[in-house]
């Protein structure tokens, strides 16, 4: 799941993994919590859930679900076998077959799971609410990492094109942006084009006639199926998008119908059910019946039910992030087997290419990656020579920031003047720090010998007082 703190210091959610209450893809594992549950049970109670079963529905299983649900089992068994759905202005009993069944059992115990979770996101912003203004904030966004497995669906699409968009704010901040300020600072710098704009894949997915809206599209039409999905697809993107492929079959692997050409990798995607996974499928009749449950917190959580946000939210993170001074962690794994201390050198080496980590660094190293306002840099290094600039006096901030720099002993070929502030190269903000704290800690240790003799001359003029007396 994408977890992130707002601008306003509350947490939220976004791309909630709902899809691994009902389904885990191989070698996945469930959510920690469901393994804490089980944590102090009997062994073989691991050992009985790793095996394949057929589960039979019976009556007796559906009141117990409807017990815990403070539902009537009967109400709970006809919405699902036979919903009540609009056509036109009349409603009309449909019957639904064992797959649709078995998909509106699974879209329930998602839509549960989704809005329990959001709800203790609202608790606890709630409980960490406070009422004092919020100029400044510290944001944190935790998100999933890219997924590129055997078998690649839906899920993976959404998860994966929100690292497409992170990816690409990344790369603008670190290479776009970072060069347009040398340009805008009037440092002399020759731009180089790094080759990582992702916006040709982005707009393959976002853009209209992408594959989402093409997505949106075919959920409109009652005879719409997968085979229609996939023909739209191939007739506006195969041949005309480079980052569009037909995937290559290979023997032994999960079927594939298109392939992306992520800045990851390629990734060969399946598209059975999409259309019933885009469409909002919990039916009025189901969400009716939830709202009149016996349990306060289930009928409140039911009762403003509404589609997935995930595209506002998405929308509103990306305008939150641009709004912002980010600063990047980026995690890498180290093996795909899960093996602890084991490291796969090409693995690690082609997640730091494909990241954009490595031309970050190339990029550091020939530019000028801290800077300070030329104020802020007077106040703060002062200390370091101030007879640079006399107390007292006024001088400009850049002259004064310009003379303090000439004057101390280091490499004045890693810095420049812009117009207005000053930058480094990499390593010697920290060489002005070591240097501060030295100054200070001199500073501080002669207040505290001057402190520690005044007290010493004052204790013994006490000792001297009471040998008079």
């Amino acid at each position: 799941n994408n977890t992130f703190f707002d601008f306003s210091g509350e947490s939220g959610a976004d791309l909630l993994e709902k899809s691994r209450v009902t389904y885990q893809l191989k070698a996945e594992r469930d959510y920690h919590i469901f393994y804490q549950i089980l944590s102090q049970k009997k062994p073989e109670l691991l050992a009985f859930l790793r095996k394949n079963f057929t589960f039979t529905c019976i009556y007796s299983d559906a009141d117990k679900v409807a017990y815990l649900m403070g539902l009537n089992s009967a109400d709970l068994i006809k919405c699902l076998c036979h919903p009540r759905v609009k056509v036109g202005n009349e409603w009309v009993t449909k019957g639904q077959n064992v797959q649709q069944v078995n998909y509106s059992i699974g879209a329930l115990s998602k839509s549960v799971y989704e809005k329990m979770f959001l709800w203790m996101v609202v608790r606890i912003n709630q409980s960490l609410d406070t009422k004092q203004p919020r100029q400044y904030f510290i944001g944190v966004l935790d998100i999933a990492g890219f997924e590129i497995f055997d078998f690649n669906t839906f899920e993976q699409l959404c998860i994966n094109f929100t690292n497409e968009k992170l990816q690409q704010f990344f790369n603008h901040h670190m290479f776009v942006l970072e060069q347009e300020e040398y340009k805008k600072e009037g440092i002399e710098w020759t731009f180089i084009d790094f080759g990582m704009d992702l916006q040709a894949c982005i707009d393959l997915i976002e853009k209209p006639m992408g594959i989402m809206s093409i997505l949106e599209e075919e959920c409109m039409f009652p005879k719409a199926s997968d085979a229609t999905f996939k023909a739209k697809l191939y007739d506006n993107h195969l041949g005309k998008s480079n980052n569009f492929q037909k995937p290559r079959v290979v023997k032994g692997k999960p079927e594939a119908h298109f392939a992306l050409m992520h800045y990851a990798g390629t990734v060969d995607y399946n598209i059975n059910n999409w259309l019933v996974k885009n469409k909002d499928p919990l039916n009025e009749t189901v969400v009716g019946l939830y709202q009149k449950s016996n349990l306060k917190l289930l009928s409140f959580l039911f009762l403003n039910y509404a589609g997935s946000e995930s595209g506002k939210n998405k929308l509103n993170l990306m305008t939150n992030l641009r709004s912002t001074h980010p600063h990047f962690v980026r995690c890498i794994i180290p093996n795909e087997t899960k093996t602890p201390g084991a490291m796969e050198n090409p693995l690690v080496m082609h997640q730091l290419r494909c990241n954009g980590v490595l031309e970050g660094i190339r990029i550091c190293r020939k530019g000028f990656p801290n800077r300070i306002l030329y104020g802020d840099f007077k106040q703060r290094y002062r200390i370091l020579n101030p007879a640079a600039i006399p107390e007292g006096t006024f001088i400009d901030s850049k002259k004064g920031a310009e003379k303090l720099l000439g004057s101390l002993d280091i490499d004045h070929n890693q810095y420049k003047f812009g117009h207005t502030k000053v930058f480094f190269k990499a390593g010697l903000l920290g060489q002005l720090e070591e240097m501060r704290d030295e100054r200070l800690s001199l500073i501080i240790t002669g207040i505290q010998a001057r402190a520690r003799g005044l007290l010493a001359r004052m204790e013994f003029q006490k000792i001297v007082e009471r040998r008079s007396k």
